[in-house]
């Protein structure tokens, strides 16, 4: 029987199981291939399945990102679920772990707690407010921006908390993923993100998606620090800051499941 794979299951921007964002977390000597990866992801069902190899002459791990559609450019939640393994499990002694992405490189932190994020902001050009969008989400937003995703303002936390978006139609706008954003109550905003196009009707809590998201609030409530709420049925809570062109998102991490993958990895 060939050697297991051995995959962490993680609970990111959360302090318990059953909430925030589920990840799978694969940490490897070496990269099976691009389709085996994407089977993995495919079989989990998650948002995100991330595998990661240590690049041992730097000390940092190349990692990369698979939905059940493909890999992707960016994951917030996964990024911090395989920072939080690295340092509960294969590193107990690290403080930062830097990753090499397809986003560049990326550090996340541990403070206590929490691990720390430094990501890109997108920049968010304003997009006109077609007719498109509001069928497909059900209502009509008030400002509109494009990223790498498609960023829609609305004024009203509960009209964000109780969209029911007509899934094959938001496949049809522009933008990767889209996000779905209000002023919050109980924090500075609310978000949702639909992912359609990934294979993922919502994910629950993205961090990516902060990545638009922080530039746009920090910009509108002239301040540099947020604190974010992900209004999924699964819930999730980022601690935001941005610096330039850089946001920094913070969350916390509970382990749900260690298992083995047979597949010939």
């Amino acid at each position: 029987m060939e050697r297991p794979l051995k995959q962490y299951v993680v609970d990111a921007f959360t302090d318990r199981v059953f909430s925030g964002n589920p990840a799978a977390v694969c940490i490897m000597d070496q990269w099976p291939e691009d389709e085996k990866m994407r089977c993995i992801a495919g079989e989990n069902n998650l948002s995100e399945t991330a595998f990661a190899v240590r690049e041992q002459e730097k000390g940092t791990y190349r990692l990369r990102w698979f939905t059940p559609g493909g890999e992707i450019d960016l994951c917030g939640h996964a990024t911090l679920a395989s920072a939080y393994v690295i340092m509960n499990f294969y590193e107990p002694d690290r403080t930062e772990v830097i990753f090499s992405t397809l986003s560049g490189d990326l550090s996340v932190v541990r403070k206590g707690d929490l691990y720390e994020m430094d990501f890109p902001a997108y920049e968010l050009t304003p997009a006109p407010l077609a007719k498109a969008i509001a069928e497909a989400i059900g209502a009509e937003p008030k400002e509109v921006y494009m990223g790498r995703d498609l960023l829609c303002v609305f004024d009203d936390e509960a009209v964000v908390r109780n969209m029911r978006p007509d899934q094959e139609r938001v496949k049809e706008l522009p933008g990767l993923l889209l996000q779905v954003t209000a002023p919050g109550k109980d924090s500075d905003c609310v978000s949702r993100t639909f992912a359609p196009k990934m294979g993922i009707s919502e994910d629950p809590v993205c961090g990516s998606g902060h990545c638009h998201i922080v530039p746009y609030w920090a910009s509108r409530f002239g301040k540099q620090d947020l604190v974010a709420y992900q209004a999924s049925p699964r819930g999730g809570r980022l601690y935001c800051s941005i610096s330039g062109n850089r946001v920094k998102l913070a969350g916390k991490a509970a382990l749900y499941s260690v298992g083995e993958i047979y597949a010939g990895v």
